[in-house]
């Protein structure tokens, strides 16, 4: 039997493969293939929802800030109507869609060199991940600089398109990039993608020292994600069959490339018992399924819940039904995954927290806030024709405690499910 080589050393020990697995040019071949990914939804879902008509050629900048505001950065919305005249903006949304199709292809960017491997030293992991986030963080300045556009607005005709052309008025609003936000939030988003990546992926290395606690955090987490992805492909399905079977296809295309999780993962919330709160006024819209464009199109706050959305449509029902499987399938998954030795009522806690965890990143992802409005000398003010808002967030505890319920009944009855295919250990 020959001697081990240096190079079988290292990989038993943990240490750097020899060679460029972990060099930069794999590093920024990770960040390419993530922003292209992304640019490329975002630039078909804005060509679907029209934004091919926006003026002074702003669809490519249109696009590079979308991906801006995918990855967590922030676009701030500017006004500028001249010394009679007063303008609002704000815009507050993560087009999911683009963000999860970034994610997904730099997390198998990151983890594909470690592949085939038991551990890995925490300061191989923290290089290969510098190195990443280097070019991540110059790729974002480059993304902050091309996502600046003015358009001028047309008041149209009416008292104020006059008063418009006696004093000479051209309003316009435009977006540009907080680049420091940009920079901060971008790197964190970054940040969440690896500990995400290797929490889900059983065959990711991790430091010694992370080897048993990743016995609990790991099959929880691999089960959430897999509960997410399974509500997107199924939305995905609905998607395409309302496309094809009623009017305005483009508008319904449009959802599925930009915020098809936006819809689909309040949708699952709602299913658990959360309530979300929103509004929707005047023409400023993003595409909104029917169903909840009717209920929060009201003059006050509009509430969402089984309740409410079942006075409009009986079938939002089947939503606790579609979230029975999902939740029990998901705890099934995750005990299947676990140390046979870890007992049903600890799975229903690991289970619990993880729901919870899941509901409340949900809430905070997916909150959506957008109000443009503009005056000309107190002549249609901020809040009437020229103005427009669209408001959705989650009451938190509503969703975190009905999730958390879930998962400790769905937790215990998975366990006792998986019991008979179990794979990994002997039940004691």
């Amino acid at each position: 039997m020959s001697a081990p080589t240096p190079s079988d050393a290292a990989v038993v020990r943990g240490g750097p493969r020899p060679g460029v697995s972990h060099g930069w040019v794999r590093a920024v071949a990770t960040v390419l293939a993530g922003l292209f990914a992304m640019g490329v939804l975002a630039a078909l879902g804005l060509w679907a929802a029209g934004g091919t008509d926006l003026p002074e050629g702003g669809f490519p900048r249109a696009v590079v800030a979308t991906v801006v505001v995918a990855v967590g950065g922030t676009v701030r919305l500017a006004g500028d109507a001249g010394a009679l005249a007063d303008t609002q903006a704000e815009l507050t949304a993560m087009p999911l869609s683009v963000t999860l199709a970034g994610a997904l292809v730099i997390a198998a960017g990151f983890l594909r060199p470690l592949r085939h491997r038991a551990v890995a030293g925490a300061r191989e992991l923290a290089l290969w991940a510098g190195r990443i986030g280097a070019v991540w963080l110059v790729a974002l300045i480059a993304l902050a600089r091309g996502a600046r556009q003015t358009f001028t607005v047309p008041l149209g005709d009416g008292a104020i398109g006059d008063l418009g052309d006696l004093f000479g008025l051209s309003p316009k609003i435009g977006y540009t990039t907080d680049l420091p936000l940009t920079l901060l939030f971008g790197l964190l988003w970054l940040a969440g993608v690896f500990v995400l990546a290797l929490l889900v992926s059983r065959g990711a290395p991790l430091p010694p020292r992370l080897v048993k606690p990743q016995e609990s955090v790991r099959p929880a987490a691999f089960a959430m994600v897999a509960l997410l992805l399974a509500c997107v492909a199924l939305g995905v399905v609905i998607a395409l069959v309302v496309a094809v079977t009623r009017e305005r296809p483009a508008e319904t295309v449009a959802v599925i490339l930009l915020g098809l999780p936006n819809v689909v993962w309040p949708a699952f919330t709602l299913g658990l018992g959360a309530t979300w709160t929103g509004r929707v006024d005047g023409p400023l819209a993003l595409p909104l399924p029917h169903l909840l464009d009717e209920v929060l199109r009201t003059r006050d706050l509009a509430t969402l819940d089984l309740g409410t959305l079942a006075a409009h449509d009986g079938r939002v029902w089947w939503l606790v039904v579609v979230d029975t499987v999902l939740v029990l399938a998901a705890a099934v998954v995750m005990a299947v995954r676990s140390p046979a030795r870890i007992r049903p009522w600890r799975h229903a806690l690991h289970m619990a927290a993880a729901l919870a965890l899941t509901a409340l990143v949900i809430g905070l992802v997916c909150r959506v806030s957008a109000h443009y409005g503009l005056s000309l000398i107190g002549v249609g003010d901020l809040n009437g024709g020229l103005s427009g808002v669209l408001f959705l967030t989650a009451r938190l505890w509503t969703a975190i405690g009905f999730a958390a319920l879930w998962g400790l009944v769905a937790g215990f009855v998975g366990a006792l499910l998986a019991l008979g295919v179990r794979r990994r250990g002997e039940v004691p």
